[in-house]
């Protein structure tokens, strides 16, 4: 079963993605052209509304050069996305009529331009952000925030649906481990009156990843925390380790990052040689939102309560730290967020505990431990959010 593991494993390594698209995630730059060879096709735009906020993806076929711009009177922004074309089966208008968004409209613009144009109600702000595999421009829109008086914690339990995530050498599959242990989670927190938990998902289904850092975005969480199983190569690896978003030179932690984002880990490596140069701006632009302090502290204390809260009642449960990482998950997120690697699957041993109830919910309960201290950790009456709110311009 070990070879099913690996050709998974393989599988996800098979893709790329260009730095350039995660420094204008993370810097909130206006986005350099990629210089696609071919004529590039819109093939269709989705959206995701809630009270708060709207998530539009502009799906391509291709990396795409454009330019970006917002006029008033009336309050619209707009897309020139060039060397393209619109494809003749997509929805070219599309009504959307909640408090930020009216709709989007797509229109061939010239002979090489596609025009893509989103017409404004009230916002605060709005962030664009490219992704790969496939192409797409992820375009997030935000209205007033209310603020809640309760802390409020989105959970996302990794893969799901036709995504099997990792599979163990006995055919477990991390889907369902992390979709079990995350409801276990949800249950823990929900008896402290002072939270509102939320999940991504609370059955076998598939979600895409810009879609669950979305949900957490719009539930305008104080925390998101997403759950996951370990897997390599190496039949004898184990351990558990907690991820931020950062950028990181350390192999493994690359290996990681590639195999949940489905990306080449040769074009990390390659970005990582060439571009150590930027790291001080990626670093900046964190903590200026408040994001990278408050990250750490909440994966130290969810990594310390699982190592030393399951070494009482497990043998041996090996402490691989607190790690960074470039996750798509955790791409766009404005709250404090953090990724468990709870055991490895690929390892017989630990794929063995995983299958077990109490070694779930165990997991379970120690990282509603560590939440808890972090939560704790919070000036009273102050809620994460506020202190986004404190940053806001």
């Amino acid at each position: 079963m070990w070879r099913h593991v690996n050709g998974i494993y393989m599988k996800a390594l098979g893709k790329s993605i260009s730095f350039l698209s995660l420094l204008i995630l993370l810097m909130h730059i206006s986005p350099f052209p990629s210089f696609a060879a071919d004529t590039v096709d819109i093939t269709d735009i989705r959206y995701w509304s809630f009270p708060e906020y709207t998530r539009v993806v502009i799906n391509l076929t291709d990396q795409v050069e454009f330019s970006k711009n917002r006029l008033a009177n009336p309050d619209r922004l707009y897309f020139n996305l060039r060397n393209s074309r619109i494809n003749t089966e997509m929805k070219k208008n599309i009504s959307v009529s909640n408090e930020m968004l009216k709709s989007v409209r797509t229109s061939q613009f010239d002979s090489s331009t596609v025009r893509v144009v989103l017409d404004l109600e009230k916002i605060t702000d709005y962030k664009v952000v490219i992704l790969e595999d496939p192409a797409r421009i992820v375009i997030d829109i935000y209205g007033q925030t209310t603020f809640s008086a309760k802390k409020r914690i989105v959970i996302d339990a990794g893969h799901g649906g036709h995504d099997p995530g990792a599979v163990g050498p006995n055919n477990l599959y991390e889907k369902d481990v992390v979709l079990d242990i995350a409801l276990k989670l949800r249950d823990i927190l929900s008896t402290n009156q002072n939270y509102e938990i939320f999940l991504t998902r609370d059955r076998d289904i598939f979600i895409p990843l810009e879609k669950r850092t979305a949900i957490a975005n719009s539930k305008n969480a104080d925390l998101f925390v997403s759950i996951h199983a370990n897997a390599s190569t190496k039949r004898a690896a184990r351990g558990i380790e907690t991820y931020m978003l950062n950028w990181t030179n350390d192999e493994e932690a690359m290996k990681v990052a590639a195999r949940e984002n489905a990306i080449s880990l040769k074009k990390m490596r390659q970005m990582n040689r060439k571009e150590m140069d930027i790291l001080d701006i990626i670093k900046s632009d964190l903590s200026r939102e408040n994001k990278r302090d408050e990250s750490i502290k909440l994966a130290h204390y969810i990594q310390e309560n699982l190592v030393t809260d399951l070494n009482k009642n497990y043998n041996h449960i090996a402490d691989l730290g607190v790690k960074q990482a470039l996750f798509y998950v955790l791409f766009g997120a404005k709250m404090p967020s953090v990724l468990v690697e709870v055991s490895f699957i690929s390892n017989p041993l630990e794929e063995k505990l995983l299958s077990q109830e109490d070694y779930r919910g165990d997991l379970a309960r120690s990282i509603s431990a560590g939440i808890t201290k972090y939560m704790s950790k919070t000036p009273e009456g102050q809620t994460v959010a506020d202190f986004r709110k404190d940053l806001a311009p």
